[in-house]
């Protein structure tokens, strides 16, 4: 195929990911309830992968702390063959099914804590060890997978069953799989923090301010919800280091005007 046939037989393809997506929200907001009473109860959330799959868990994970203003252990990506693999692959990584339980208890993991095993194929021995042991440790397990009937989606409480169906590239997962599997997980942790008042409006109040675009948002927005003009709304911004604890201190009659 010339390169404008192979873009748009790609975009074609791509086309049915939210669809699909979709058509699972009721078993993705299972997984968002159960995830949210245990982290308001203070449990965790882990997700679990190999190759593209654990990248996007590592992905998703990394970026609620600045985002949402979590602490970095409340949602922790785990990858088969360790940091190493987010780079690079490990050989054979993915086929031990006793690894992830390994892996798993570095965390001190308990039974307050959630665990999504995210395996495009289902079938990962790394995923399916994992939740089995989970499972046997009466700890909650959920996944995101993309064909159906699945062995992770056997040992999975709250699976998601994403049917994306054959890749433009036969077995390329990390094309339509993982797309929806990154569509999915914004849903989980976006739906997720909301839920746990970390969202106000549609505004990311308790984002960390880790960079001048970031301060530069933080003030744009007390700017809206004080009505205030940018110098008040930077040094509020400026002395009390969030959103939130500006707006809270303004409103409360304590902020700096």
């Amino acid at each position: 195929m010339p390169v404008h046939e192979l873009l748009t037989c790609i975009n074609q393809e791509d086309k049915s990911v939210p669809v699909a997506v979709e058509r699972v929200i009721p078993q993705i907001e299972t997984l968002v309830n159960a995830t949210v009473e245990r982290l308001r109860a203070g449990g965790r959330l882990f997700y679990i992968g190999a190759g593209t799959s654990g990248r996007l868990g590592i992905l998703d994970a990394s970026e609620c702390p600045p985002t949402y203003g979590v602490p970095h252990g409340m949602v922790i990506g785990i990858i088969a063959g360790g940091d190493g693999a987010i780079r690079k692959a490990v050989e054979f990584a993915e086929d031990d099914t006793k690894q992830a339980w390994k892996d798993l208890q570095e965390h001190n993991i308990t039974d307050k804590d959630m665990v999504v095993g995210i395996a495009a194929s289902g079938t990962t021995p790394y995923v399916v060890g994992g939740l089995e042991t989970c499972q046997r440790q009466g700890i909650a397990t959920g996944c995101i997978v993309c064909n159906a009937n699945s062995a992770v989606a056997a040992v999975a409480d709250f699976p998601v069953e994403v049917i994306t169906g054959p890749e433009f590239v036969t077995g390329s997962t990390r094309m339509k799989a993982g797309t929806a599997q990154k569509l999915v997980l914004n849903m989980l942790t976006t739906t997720t923090m909301i839920q746990l008042g970390h969202v106000r409006g549609n505004k990311m109040v308790d984002m960390q301010l880790s960079n001048t675009k970031l301060v530069e948002r933080g003030t744009r927005m007390l700017m809206e919800e004080l009505q205030l003009a940018k110098p008040e709304a930077a040094a509020l911004l400026k002395k009390y280091g969030s959103v939130r604890a500006a707006i809270e201190a303004y409103r409360n009659g304590s902020g700096l005007l």
